[in-house]
């Protein structure tokens, strides 16, 4: 009765739903910890020099006191610092310490191969044609943005 799009947005979104799920279980159950703290970890990790608040809030799409909060957990576990920003007394800066680099890394390992066992279902020739279906899903939404 319903358009196979429709039907099949309800799948890709079931199945997010499905591994993300999975993932905040793993995340909490080997390390006592949360997605969202994992998420603000990714962003810091690849930015060696450390981001503003701002920035990190912009790049997860949450609020400020959303990413404030997380900030004050993990430099309490001593994960992050707050670095001053020159010039601007109201900004910090926060980056990964020494610490925080070899926790992510731990969790990063076993993430990837969480998500590679979240699609194990799927042969090397699934997951490409996935892949690239996908692909032309976000090209059309950049074209027609």
């Amino acid at each position: 009765e319903h358009p196979d799009e429709l039907r099949l947005w309800l799948r890709l979104l079931t199945c997010t739903q499905l591994v993300e799920k999975q993932i905040r279980a793993d995340l909490r159950d080997q390390f006592d910890t949360s997605l969202p703290r994992f998420d603000l970890m990714a962003q810091l990790e690849r930015t060696p020099d450390g981001l503003r608040m701002n920035e990190l809030s912009r790049r997860m799409m949450v609020t400020g006191g959303n990413v404030t909060g997380i900030t004050d957990q993990l430099e309490g576990e001593g994960l992050v610092e707050r670095l001053e920003v020159e010039g601007d007394r109201r900004a910090y800066r926060v980056r990964l310490t020494p610490k925080g680099r070899r926790h992510f890394s731990e969790m990063a390992q076993a993430h990837e191969a969480w998500i590679v066992q979240a699609f194990a279902a799927l042969s090397p020739r699934d997951i490409d044609a996935m892949y690239s279906l996908l692909g032309k899903v976000k090209q059309h939404f950049h074209e027609v943005a």
